[in-house]
């Protein structure tokens, strides 16, 4: 009679020759361990020129032209233009989706094989109310106060002002319980130049800000969730093939071409990679 495997010999048969991306200890640098000492006392960190002014100019001629209608009810925004579904219409994010800062943040969180929740364009009109503040893993239904099972960032793409409705954040809610309701009143604003992201966990409440100036305010997220946990878009079935077979190893296995072991994730008994013909 076959012995039954362990969990870790599950592991390689699963893997072979589709081993982990990149090793944590790779994205390692004072940089992100600066990043964490902030994100552990605050529930966030402002990180500055994440992207060069090329790489914005890029994402902004891709992501403009997909801009069209405002939102669907009070959330989204009425006077709030958002882009969903955005790698399957464009390159220009790819590589802030896998920017080794943020991964190397998420590194400090969450298990090795976490995953891109969603990705969005989000264009903030003249005039738009600020967003009802909101922690983003709430959908995940395990009381607080815990651990996050996410975080997120927020690129600007044009600077971030008091006046333009740059997002609001309030610091140390990521501790809270969950009977605590955050308030405008506690909420900071994220005050940075374009290029740069404020990232947080998904425990920590926020918002986007009321534009009061005359012109929109853009932005680009990606949202992560720990390796166990269900993505928010669903990329497999939005993503082509081919599209999917162009994309580097690494945003692959973030979208969901990975395994968490044994076997969580797998097409018909072996790695979904296999899908793919690679």
């Amino acid at each position: 009679m076959q012995k039954i495997k362990s969990q870790n010999e599950l592991n390689t048969d699963f893997a072979k020759k589709h081993k982990k991306i990149i090793p944590a200890t790779t994205r390692s640098s004072a940089e992100i361990d600066a990043d964490l000492k902030k994100v552990m006392l605050d529930g966030y960190v402002i990180i500055e020129g994440l992207l060069s002014q090329q790489e914005i100019n890029n994402i902004r001629e891709e992501i403009e032209p997909l801009l069209e209608k405002s939102g669907r009810n009070n959330f989204e925004g009425y006077k709030t233009q958002r882009v969903y579904d955005v790698l399957s219409k464009t390159t220009a994010i790819d590589s802030l989706a896998t920017h080794p800062r943020i991964l190397g943040l998420m590194d400090k969180f969450f298990q090795a094989g976490f995953l891109l929740s969603q990705a969005q364009a989000i264009n903030i009109l003249s005039e738009e109310e600020a967003q009802v503040l909101h922690y983003d893993d709430a959908f995940y239904q395990i009381p607080r106060p815990r651990q996050p099972l996410g975080a997120a960032l927020v690129l600007a793409i044009d600077d971030f002002t008091e006046e333009n409705g740059a997002t609001v954040v309030i610091p140390g809610s990521h501790k809270w319980g969950s009977k605590r309701i955050g308030t405008q009143a506690e909420a900071i604003t994220a005050l940075m130049p374009a290029g740069s992201a404020v990232f947080f966990l998904g425990t920590t409440w926020h918002g986007g800000g009321n534009n009061q100036s005359s012109a929109s305010r853009l932005a680009v997220t990606c949202q992560y969730c720990d390796a166990y946990m269900r993505q928010q878009e669903n990329f497999l079935l939005e993503i082509s093939k081919e599209r999917a077979r162009e994309m580097s190893p690494e945003l692959l296995s973030l979208i969901g071409y990975s395994i968490y072991g044994p076997f969580m994730g797998m097409v018909n008994g072996q790695h979904p990679k296999r899908v793919l013909g690679l």
